[in-house]
């Protein structure tokens, strides 16, 4: 392997996202310099001869809906203007902001693809959206890069997400209750994340612009339940309940905060599907290196 100088300030280093990528970057030398943007001092804490930013630390999305507005303002769009206004000042050749399909769409009809017109309903996805807004408008330098990612749904090894829910239904045998929902989603890996992270790092004919990341093809929740069944060798019971009376239950867990509520319902029964036909254009690639379910079969592997 030829040695590798770059070196690589990434943000939200400690999260599943960062931990991954992290591990990924340093197999092929880079130099990753992780900054945490809790601290107050981080601005002075940044190597700005760096050669890229990557811009993972933000505040999750909160399907409770216990969480104050404003802290995905101030965390989302303003720490993130911070920065970039420090990497337009900087040496940094390249920033990394990674935003969300949620920035641009609670809910897709057809097929997600990168200039559809921003109308996000949640507070998240609009303080993402301000952020990528703001981004565009500012002016680059020569030389310089800006890339906004749009990830669809991640996952990968310690993922505490839906699909974390999920697995522990399944493991227990517990029958599977919303089959009566048919639906497409879109995936994204955390190997797939990280292989076109890398790619674009070192391909410098990729023009600056926003950038759907997924997986190929798409999945239901109902295969995705085979899939995490057969993974940990328990035969999941598909129920197909009436809607009404699971939309019903999912009203009242959105009045007492429970497991399942209309906003997670939502998140596992809707269809959502991203294309990534732009970002494998750009770096001429016919597929990915991990297929969408083998990337599963890995993550849940992960949660063994």
């Amino acid at each position: 392997m030829t040695q590798n100088n770059k070196k690589i300030i990434i943000t939200g280093a400690s999260g599943f996202v960062g931990k991954n990528l992290v591990e990924y970057l340093k197999h092929y030398s880079y130099n990753i310099l992780p900054i945490s943007m809790r601290s107050t001092h981080w601005g002075k804490e940044l190597d700005l001869s760096a050669d890229a930013i990557i811009h993972l630390a933000g505040k999750a999305h909160d399907t409770k809906n216990r969480s104050d507005t404003s802290e995905y303002l101030k965390v989302n769009t303003g720490l993130t203007k911070e920065l970039f206004d420090l990497f337009l000042k900087s040496k940094v050749n390249d920033f990394f902001y990674f935003s969300s399909v949620k920035a641009v769409a609670d809910r897709v009809e057809g097929v997600l693809t990168e200039d559809v017109e921003g109308k996000p309903i949640t507070v998240y996805g609009q303080s993402k959206l301000q952020a990528e807004q703001y981004i565009l408008s500012q002016p680059l330098t020569e030389g310089k890069r800006v890339f906004i990612i749009r990830p669809c749904m991640i996952h990968g090894p310690g993922n505490k997400g839906n699909l974390n829910l999920l697995y522990n239904v399944v493991k227990r045998g517990i029958p599977w209750p919303l089959a009566s929902y048919d639906n497409e989603r879109s995936f994204l890996s955390s190997d797939n994340l990280n292989y076109l992270l890398e790619q674009m790092l070192k391909n410098r004919t990729i023009k600056s612009g926003v950038y759907n990341f997924a997986d190929d093809g798409t999945l239901s929740t109902n295969q995705l339940i085979q899939i995490i069944g057969k993974t940990v060798g328990v035969k999941t019971p598909l129920l197909k309940l009436p809607k009404s009376f699971i939309n019903g239950v999912a009203r009242v867990g959105s009045v007492l905060h429970l497991p399942l509520n209309k906003e997670r319902l939502q998140k596992l029964t809707e269809s959502y599907v991203v294309s990534n036909t732009k970002i494998k254009d750009a770096l001429r690639l016919e597929k990915l290196p991990v297929a969408i379910d083998k990337g599963l079969v890995k993550t849940i592997q992960s949660f063994l």
